[in-house]
């Protein structure tokens, strides 16, 4: 094997068959998800649902409490997301992409702040503040939890907490070792990019929009 490639998938040598093999599912699953948040379809939920489910088992597994509640939580807020895109009156889908309103942004600073404490909370019961990526990791789990209430509530500001907290989740799964998860968010990074602007112009146009 190349230098490069053990560098970036040396550590796989040592993963059990099926962690490899569950981790790709969730990567396509997750893939798949985001594609269709950006297509502003509903099937966004279901495809989530598969690959947070994933997510649990392994980053339980791996000792990332943070990301392991964040897929928890996303988990618990698609089937929330799900019912909320789905309602329609004649016909028609009632929920309709728009802007966070004053409140809904004070709502959101109140999340942010109350999940970093609880993933603090979670780390030090645990014992798990062994190295910088915890404290990282607390932080992403904020963000997150932020933007994937926002996307429950088909809020267009959703897709700025996804691009900063991808931005920052692509070093920390590279350092922890899970390389192909690393690549999963800088594409999820160009996807949210994209998803913003097709949104904005959903959003800018005010027309009725049907499920995907």
């Amino acid at each position: 094997m190349s230098p490069v490639f053990d560098f970036l998938f040396g550590q796989y040598s040592t993963y059990a068959t099926i962690d490899i093999v569950l981790e790709t599912n969730a990567i396509l699953f997750g893939l798949l998800s985001v594609w269709y948040a950006k297509k502003n379809s509903i099937w966004v939920y279901p495809t989530g649902m598969i690959t947070t489910s994933i997510f649990v088992y392994l980053l339980l597994k791996w000792a990332l409490l943070g990301d392991m509640i964040i897929n928890a939580y996303y988990f618990i807020m698609s089937l929330y997301g799900w019912y909320y895109w789905s309602k329609k009156q004649q016909q028609v889908v009632v929920h309709q992409i728009t802007s966070t309103t004053k409140k809904e942004f004070q709502m959101s600073l109140l999340l942010f702040m109350t999940s970093m404490l609880f993933v603090f909370w979670v780390y030090q019961v645990f014992d798990k503040w062994v190295d910088w990526t915890a404290y990282v990791d607390t932080l992403t789990t904020a963000i997150f939890f932020v933007g994937m209430g926002l996307m429950a509530r088909r809020k267009i500001e959703h897709w700025l907490f996804w691009i900063v907290g991808d931005i920052i989740s692509i070093p920390l799964y590279f350092y922890k070792g899970l390389t192909l998860t690393s690549f999963q968010y800088i594409i999820f990074t160009l996807i949210a990019i994209y998803g913003y602007r097709s949104w904005k112009k959903i959003l800018n146009k005010s027309t009725p929009i049907s499920l995907g």
